[in-house]
């Protein structure tokens, strides 16, 4: 005998003509609120959709239009001769897995890591929180001064109109218009000896990094860097298993003869030219030319990472070492996270044309290639002459800010932290005095609600002094001023 369907009472179900919900949507609900509520079973049969329409008081589309989305979703199923009933097996069998019974934890012993694993969790940048950026946080752009509204344009422009090869894998070197339009602009604006060929697209000058570590060095291979410097670069090729060299900076930029004396026969030098990182100077033209010719003499590669060198502030914009480079030995890093946004996640690396192939072999080992539509769309912005617009807005806000900051330091910290403008970038150095632990100022800074990193965090070999990084970019004068009045009270002023 064939099991009665079950009708409207059976179910609950009623349609409301006073809501805007559509009431064929209604019905679907209802129906599959019993169903997954136990009141319709599995194999149960439903009315026919004529009658159930008779019950309802509704069209016959009303029904059929349920029924069908019920259909499609896998809640019902129908057999000629039979009607239709609720399916045996529902969708969210398929869709959610049982947990596992709960095992008591074991205290054992820490998992083993690979000496790399091991490298890469000792990295300065491991485990970094992100936060909301507070004065006075080091290297983050103005997000207040970035054009959101033309930038939604040229996405939204990209995305009516996407062609499938940007859908597809793309060139694990890079879109190829935004590599045209790089190699344009540091043609231009840098100085920089290139084509488009030798422009391969990152996500970031942390990546280029660990792949000129990958495509150049060995476990073991000295390299120079700068001390202090970038902590990002530092942890990349320590990570590598490379020996880390520490070459001291002062005011000419890079020693090259203090490196040399301790390592003649380095394979790598990670520097940072235009505006040394952490403390801001410019090497000077003896400087780049002797480490030239270090690097031709004994066939050694000089990774420079071009950071910020954008945001200068006076005289005119300084050419980039690569540019003086004859022989082939500099490998050139840049970023769009510190002039845009970091979010982005779009660099480039310009690379000698012999070494082309390898990195881009790398590059594509690594993670195949950065987001192909946000690549168009900034390339689009290159070309169109918006980023080029971002730049000069963007260089006189910062050297306003700069020097609300600097004001603001000299006037609430004398005699405490010794603050002096920078002729470019996005931070400046506050020095203590002598004997001034950094690391306790910076954990007192951070305690007042501001973000000063020590100095000494950048360095590995000890200093007899301490100093603070503060950012100034991302924060508009007020900020930086209540900013400077928290360092204050917190260095006891």
């Amino acid at each position: 005998m064939r099991r009665r369907a079950a009708g409207v009472a059976m179910l609950g179900l009623g349609l409301d003509r006073a809501t805007s919900v559509p009431l064929y949507r209604q019905l679907y609900d209802a129906i599959r609120t019993a169903i997954l509520a136990a009141r319709l079973r599995p194999g149960a049969r439903l009315p026919s959709t004529r009658a159930l329409a008779v019950e309802l008081g509704s069209s016959r589309n009303t029904v059929l239009a349920a029924f069908q989305q019920l259909l499609a979703e896998g809640y019902l199923e129908g057999r000629v001769g039979a009607g239709t009933s609720v399916a045996r097996a529902l969708p969210e069998a398929f869709l959610q897995s049982r947990p596992a019974p709960a095992r008591p934890a074991r205290a054992g012993r820490p998992p083993r890591l690979s000496r790399r694993g091991a490298r890469l969790l000792a990295s300065p940048l491991s485990g970094r929180a992100a936060t909301e950026p507070r004065p006075f946080r080091p290297g983050v752009p103005a997000y207040d001064a970035f054009p959101f509204e033309l930038w939604a344009r040229l996405v939204a422009r990209r995305w009516r109109r996407v062609p499938r090869q940007l859908l597809d894998y793309g060139e694990p070197a890079g879109y190829r218009p935004l590599r045209e339009a790089i190699a344009t602009y540091l043609r231009e604006a840098r100085a920089v000896r290139c084509e488009a060929e030798q422009v391969i697209v990152v996500t970031g000058s942390q990546q280029a990094v660990d792949l000129a570590a990958r495509v150049l060095l060995d476990p073991g291979d000295p390299a120079w860097i700068e001390d202090p410097g970038y902590p990002g670069a530092r942890g990349a090729l320590a990570a590598a298993g490379v020996r880390l060299v520490p070459v001291p900076v002062d005011d000419e930029g890079l020693d090259v003869m203090a490196g040399a004396a301790v390592a003649r026969q380095a394979r790598l030098v990670y520097v940072t030219p235009s505006h040394q990182y952490p403390l801001g100077t410019t090497m000077s033209l003896n400087r780049r030319l002797a480490l030239l010719e270090w690097a031709g003499r004994v066939g050694a590669w000089v990774l420079e990472d071009d950071y910020d060198s954008e945001y200068r502030y006076r005289g005119r914009p300084l050419a980039a070492l690569q540019g003086l480079d004859a022989a082939g030995r500099v490998i050139y890093v840049g970023t769009f996270s510190k002039v845009l946004f970091p979010a982005l996640r779009i660099g480039y690396l310009v690379v000698p044309t012999a070494l082309v192939d390898a990195f881009v072999a790398a590059r594509a080992l690594a993670d195949r290639h950065s987001p192909s539509v946000m690549q168009a769309v900034l390339a689009d912005f290159l070309a169109e002459g918006h980023f080029a617009r971002h730049i000069r807005h963007t260089r006189a806000l910062y050297a306003e800010r700069q020097a609300a900051l600097v004001t603001a330091a000299r006037r609430a910290l004398a005699g405490v932290l010794a603050v002096a403008p920078a002729d470019a970038g996005m931070h400046v150095v506050g020095w203590l005095g002598p004997g001034r632990d950094d690391r306790a100022a910076a954990r007192a800074a951070a305690a007042a609600g501001v973000e000063a990193p020590p100095l000494s965090t950048y360095r590995l070999r000890p200093s007899r002094r301490g100093g603070l990084l503060l950012g100034y970019a991302a924060y508009p004068p007020p900020a930086l001023r209540e900013g400077v009045e928290r360092l204050a009270a917190a260095l006891g002023l």
